[in-house]
């Protein structure tokens, strides 16, 4: 029976990102399982990999702030000399809508924090991001009836955030993981977990084969819940695979200028170019379109449904009035693990020795990945490195009270 000192289920980009971190700093022996056949065919694939740094609660931001520092820096952070992944600065703008104080505030929140922002007004945006529309009002949502836009806006402005090509960082993860001595197993399913004395002794897998190891580190994302049974462990939490709708389409000549990365705050949606600004890609941030529950992570609906795209079309042709509404429409569909708590995950041991989870990140996972690699390998090893966070392993602990919240969504 081969033996290891960790094993890591789930070779998404936060069992990466806990793989690299233990790597880099100690000389344990790492196997990292993944059930499907290559890295992304989970919720990283399907991410829209937005790295902004603005949350409500200090604690993520600061857990935000660390992990975009990494993808900025992606090449001195995986220690790869020319990595695929490359982070596009292109910013972050958050477009509030009528309320005109909310975003002078968090510049000063953030600026507290060491992160560059600023406020723009109209008259700036018109001048830096010409195809945006600063109208304060809300689209209409019921009937789609236009009205009479009203300007006057006041807009935060994230000068180092971006967005980075998900399967792009998961596959030099994966390069760096294997630089560094992990053993990844792709095609390889965890069948049971054996415990003893409330500790656990290691891993059966579905063809048969016995991994002896002391921890076992659940970062299965929307199969989560099949390693808690294993186990036979009840949480307080309740981490729902939630289906979760992308769509995007050509960006045609008539939209001038830079297009930031873009949370459209009054209507709802978020958007973003990709492919060298060729394309948009527009998701929601409306906590009704975060509630579709899928029973079996295995099997749910790809495909963008149309009402979906109707509507979302409607919100951005509002906020990028140059777009004609012609071209054609795609879409395709991840999964978020909902934490239906609090949208926030949960990090670290559990009250069965051995056996550590960091599960139901809500749509935040990507960029605070490489934060929770570095929280939970400083916790195992002691040991800290460049590119490690201070926020404190308790904030995201299994036994924590839910975070106190005025929403539940993405942007939370």
């Amino acid at each position: 029976m081969k033996t290891y000192d960790v094993v890591i289920v789930g070779a998404g980009v936060i069992g990466l990102s806990v793989a690299w971190q233990l790597a880099r700093r100690s000389s344990l022996r790492i196997a990292v399982l993944e059930k499907g056949a290559a890295v992304g065919e989970g919720s990283t694939g399907a991410s829209s990999a937005i790295c902004r740094v603005r949350y409500s609660v200090d604690e993520t931001l600061l857990l935000a702030r660390d992990g975009v520092n990494a993808y900025r820096h992606w090449s001195a952070y995986t220690g790869l000399r020319n990595p695929v992944a490359q982070f596009h600065q292109d910013g972050v703008l958050w477009m509030p809508g009528g309320d005109r104080s909310w975003a002078d505030a968090e510049q000063q929140r953030m600026q507290g924090f060491g992160v560059a922002a600023e406020v723009l007004d109209d008259a700036e945006i018109a001048e830096r991001f010409p195809a945006l529309s600063t109208c304060t009002l809300a689209p209409d949502l019921e009937t789609g009836e236009e009205h009479d836009c009203e300007g006057g806006s006041r807009n935060l402005f994230e000068v180092e955030g971006g967005y980075v090509d998900p399967m792009a960082a998961a596959r030099d993860l994966v390069e760096a993981c294997r630089n560094a001595g992990v053993e990844l197993r792709f095609r390889t399913e965890v069948a049971g977990i054996d415990v003893a004395g409330g500790r656990v002794q290691g891993v059966s897998l579905t063809n048969g084969e016995m991994l002896g190891t002391p921890l076992v580190i659940n970062a299965a994302g929307p199969w989560c819940n099949r390693l808690f049974h294993m186990v036979g462990l009840e949480l307080p939490w309740t981490l729902v695979p939630t289906r979760i709708q992308v769509m995007y389409r050509d960006r045609p000549d008539s939209l001038q200028g830079h297009i930031p990365v873009t949370a459209d705050l009054a209507g709802g949606i978020y958007f973003r170019t990709q492919n060298n600004g060729q394309q948009l890609v527009v998701g929601s941030v409306r906590e009704e379109d975060e509630r579709e529950a899928v029973a079996n992570p295995d099997d749910f609906r790809t495909e963008t449904d149309e009402d979906f795209e109707v509507l979302n079309l409607h919100v951005l042709h509002h906020r990028l009035p140059a777009l004609p509404y012609s071209g054609r429409v795609r879409g395709y569909c991840g999964l978020y693990t909902t934490n239906l708590q609090d949208v926030h995950p949960i990090v670290g041991p559990t009250a069965i020795d051995g056996f550590w989870v960091a599960n139901g990140f809500s749509g935040h996972g990507f960029k605070l990945a490489p934060a929770i690699g570095s929280m939970l390998a400083q916790a195992l090893t002691g040991e800290r490195r460049d590119f490690d966070t201070a926020v404190p392993p308790s904030f995201l602990g299994v036994d924590r009270e839910p975070i106190g919240l005025a929403s539940k969504n993405v942007l939370a």
